[in-house]
C-alpha cells in the first residue's frame, strides 16, 4: 500500500498550519473550470466508465427480475416467516437511509460551520444521498405485499375508506424520508445552477446547450443572482440540518417503540444517528477514492479530505461503540431476564457470528487504526476500511432485527432465518441501481462544484467570472 510521507517543504502541506491543503497549489480559476467541465463535455467517454456501467446495468436487470417475480408470487419468496417477520427488506431500508446521511451533513452542517474542506466532496455526496434514499424508499413499498397500493403510505385519507394510522412508525418513516428526499434534491439542484450555466456556455453541442440552458434557469451570474443563490443555500442548509438528526431518529422508533427485548431502548435514536453518519462517510470514501484516481482529481480531492473524513469516522465510531456498551449495560442493570437473554443470544447464540462480525468491522479494526494519521492518509487503506465499516453497519442492522426476532418471549416459537436467493438478488440489485444512477450523474452533471472550489483560491476576492477572464 502506498503511504503518503509528510515532509517539510511538501507542496501538499500548508506551511502556516502544517495541515494538508484543501486544494493542491498551482490551481487557477481556468484550470479548475477546465478540469471539471472536461469530464462532462468530453465527446469520448472512458472505456472504464462503460465497463462499470455495464456491470451496474446487470445489477439493475437482476433487481427488475427479482421485483417482477415478487409481484407475481408475493413476499413468500423471501425468507420472512414466523417469528422473523422482518428480514432483508427492513435491514436494507435502514442501511440505505444511513448511507445517505453524510451527504446532508457535508452539505448543510459543514456549510453552516464554514468548513471549506467540504467543497470538493459536497456535490457527489449530495448525489449519493439522493440515490441512497431512492434505494431505501423501494423496500417499504415492496415489503407491504401489495405494492400497487403503495400510495397508502402517504397521508391521503380521500384515497381509502380507513384513515391512516398516524401512531404507526411506518407513517412516521413516510413523513421523515419524503421530507429528507425533497430537501436533499432541492439543495443538490440549487447548488448546481451556476455550474450548469458554465456547461451551457462552454458546450459546443446544440442539444447540450439547450439541455444545460434549461436546467440553469437563465443564470447569468449577476449580483442579484448570486445574492439569491447564497440566501437560498443558507436557508436550505438551515432546513436540512435538523433532518440529519431527525430522519434516523424517526427510523429508530420503528424498533424503540416496540416491546420486544433488544428493541425497547432509549439509546437507539442517538446511536442510530451516529451509525448513519459513520456509514455515510464510509460510503463517501468508497466513492471519492476511485473517482479521484479515475478522473485524476488528486489536486481537488486531496489528502486533507481523506484525513478529515477519517477523523469524523473515528468520532462517530466511538459514539457507536458507546451505544453498544450502553445497550449491554442497561440490559444487565435492568435485571430483566429477557433483556439480558437477548444480548447473550446475540453474542453467543446460533447467529453469534453476525454479532462478532459487526464488532470486528465497526469497532475493532477502525477504532484501533484510524488514530494514525499515516493510515488516515493511506489511500488504499482508507478505501478498504470504508468497505469494512459499511459491511459492519449492514451486520449491525441484521443483528438488531433478525437475532432479536428469532428468539423472543416464547421458546416454543423460536426459529431461525436463512435469506433466499431473491433476498440477495433484491439487495445486490439496489447496489447495482445505486452505482448505475451515480455513474450517469458523474457523466452528465458536474460532480464537483466549480464555483465553490474557485472561492478557495487566493484570488477569490475577485469575482470568479472576471478572474477567469483575466487569467
Amino acid at each position: 500500500m502506498a503511504t503518503r510521507e509528510i515532509k517539510p517543504g511538501d507542496p501538499g502541506i500548508d506551511p502556516a498550519t502544517g495541515e494538508f491543503r484543501v486544494i493542491a497549489p498551482g490551481q487557477t480559476f481556468r484550470s479548475i473550470t477546465e478540469k471539471i467541465v472536461r469530464i462532462v463535455l468530453t465527446p469520448h467517454t472512458p472505456m472504464g466508465w462503460f465497463g462499470i456501467f455495464t456491470i451496474a446495468g446487470g445489477g439493475v436487470t437482476m433487481l427488475l427480475v427479482a421485483l417482477v417475480w415478487l409481484f407475481l408470487k408475493g413476499v413468500g419468496i423471501w425468507a420472512i416467516t414466523q417469528p422473523v417477520a422482518w428480514g432483508f427488506a427492513i435491514i436494507n431500508f435502514v442501511w440505505w437511509i444511513g448511507i445517505g446521511h453524510a451527504g446532508t451533513l457535508i452539505s448543510a452542517i459543514l456549510l453552516l460551520f464554514k468548513q471549506s474542506w467540504r467543497n470538493s466532496i459536497s456535490r457527489f455526496a449530495e448525489a449519493m444521498t439522493i440515490f441512497a434514499v431512492m434505494c431505501a424508499a423501494l423496500f417499504p413499498v415492496i415489503h407491504i405485499g401489495r405494492p400497487w397500493l403503495g400510495y397508502w403510505l402517504l397521508p391521503l385519507p380521500f384515497t381509502m375508506t380507513v384513515w391512516p394510522q398516524f401512531r404507526s412508525p411506518l407513517m412516521w418513516d413516510t413523513f421523515a424520508v419524503s421530507t429528507y428526499f425533497t430537501i436533499s434534491v432541492v439543495f443538490w439542484y440549487i447548488g448546481m445552477v451556476p455550474d450548469l450555466a458554465t456547461l451551457r456556455d462552454r458546450s459546443q453541442s446544440k442539444i447540450a446547450q439547450y439541455f444545460y440552458g434549461m436546467l440553469s434557469c437563465g443564470w447569468r451570474g449577476s449580483v442579484r443572482h448570486w445574492m439569491q443563490y447564497e440566501t437560498a443555500s443558507l436557508l436550505l442548509a438551515g432546513l436540512a440540518t435538523p433532518l440529519v438528526l431527525s430522519v434516523h431518529t424517526v427510523i429508530s422508533f420503528d424498533f424503540a417503540v416496540a416491546v420486544l427485548p433488544g428493541w425497547h431502548t432509549t439509546i437507539f435514536p442517538p446511536y442510530f444517528v451516529a451509525g448513519a453518519i459513520y456509514s455515510g462517510f464510509a460510503m463517501v470514501l468508497t466513492l471519492a477514492i476511485p473517482l479521484r484516481k479515475f478522473y485524476h482529481l488528486e489536486s481537488l480531492v486531496t489528502d486533507r479530505h481523506i484525513d478529515n473524513m477519517g477523523k469524523l469516522m473515528l468520532v462517530t465510531g466511538f459514539i457507536v461503540a458507546y451505544g453498544y456498551g450502553m445497550e449491554a449495560f442497561m440490559a444487565w442493570y435492568s435485571a430483566d431476564h429477557w433483556e439480558a437473554f437477548t444480548f447473550w443470544n446475540r453474542a453467543f447464540g446460533p447467529m453469534g457470528w453476525s454479532y462478532w462480525t459487526l464488532i470486528t468491522c465497526n469497532l475493532a479494526i477502525p477504532l484501533t487504526t484510524l488514530w494514525s494519521r499515516k493510515l488516515r492518509t493511506n489511500i488504499t487503506y482508507m478505501f478498504i476500511i470504508s468497505i469494512v465499516v459499511n459491511t459492519g453497519m449492514w451486520f449491525e442492522r441484521f443483528v438488531i432485527i433478525v437475532t432479536s426476532l428469532t428468539r423472543d418471549f416464547l421458546p416454543s416459537a423460536w426459529g431461525t432465518y436463512r435469506a433466499t436467493k431473491w433476498d440477495y438478488m433484491t439487495f445486490f440489485g439496489t447496489v447495482g441501481f445505486f452505482v448505475f444512477a451515480f455513474l450517469l450523474f458523474v457523466r452528465f452533471l458536474p460532480m464537483i462544484p466549480m464555483n465553490e472550489i474557485r472561492m478557495l483560491l487566493p484570488g477569490a476576492k475577485i469575482k470568479p467570472k472576471a478572474a477567469e477572464a483575466a487569467d
